[in-house]
């Protein structure tokens, strides 16, 4: 069976919310003062609430308690969702909505698959909370990426095998978890240079168009030629 769903990581592919992360880490950082700028930022990007903190303390040689660190994590969350309950559609990538409509009148499953813990209020506060057939987030699993537990959720409430999914994806975590799950892995942006991405989208509102190339592409295929009978305007996505 071909392609008939699409997962979606959230944060930096179907909405922004990078700028409020970074003014709570860096609000965290500074009472703490460890050097913390966009650069450190960066690496945050994929991966858990917990992971992330581990990154900011080690850029100070003071060691923690569990206690201390999850406390830590708390104050961050509270500072970032105070950001949060102040956003609205605004924050949407160009052509969000009309992407998951088109996806939607085509036939496609539709499903989030993203580490953060406050994709539900990410969804409402954007107004995406109806567009999608199941959501799985950082709350309903033990593992971040680049581990594919939230990914096979996704699938899995969607009643679909990872075989039958594409995964829309920003950052390189996203599409190491994507492959390791079976997934067909999407890059966006940065996520576009990620070793072992299948295909890439240089803006979100062109995947409508492309997404029916997807449903037929060979799973594991290097030859540039089928690649391109299957629509020439894609043949360079395509590689392993």
């Amino acid at each position: 069976m071909g392609m008939c769903g699409i997962i979606f990581d959230l944060d930096g592919v179907l909405c922004y919310t990078d700028h409020y992360h970074y003014l709570a880490w860096k609000a965290l950082a500074d009472r703490l003062s460890l050097p913390f700028d966009e650069q450190v930022n960066n690496r945050l990007r994929g991966v858990s609430r917990m992971e992330s903190l581990e990154i900011i303390l080690s850029l100070g040689s003071k060691t923690y308690s569990q206690e201390e660190k999850e406390q830590m994590a708390a104050e961050k969350n509270r500072l970032y969702r105070s950001y949060l309950e102040r956003m609205g559609p605004e924050a949407l990538a160009p052509g969000a909505v009309d992407v998951l409509r088109a996806l939607r009148e085509n036939g496609w499953k539709t499903g989030i698959g993203s580490s953060s813990k406050n994709a539900p209020l990410i969804l409402e506060r954007t107004g995406l909370d109806g567009f999608f057939d199941a959501v799985a987030d950082g709350s309903q699993i033990t593992k971040s990426k680049p581990d594919p537990e939230v990914f096979r959720l996704a699938a899995r409430k969607l009643r679909l095998s990872p075989d039958e999914c594409a995964v829309v994806e920003d950052a390189s975590a996203g599409i190491l978890a994507a492959n390791a799950g079976g997934f067909f892995s999407i890059g966006l942006g940065d996520a576009a240079q990620a070793p072992g991405c299948r295909a890439v989208l240089n803006a979100l509102y062109e995947l409508p168009d492309s997404a029916g190339a997807y449903t037929a592409a060979p799973q594991n295929s290097r030859d540039y030629n089928k690649a391109i009978e299957l629509d020439p305007r894609f043949a360079d996505a395509y590689y392993n």
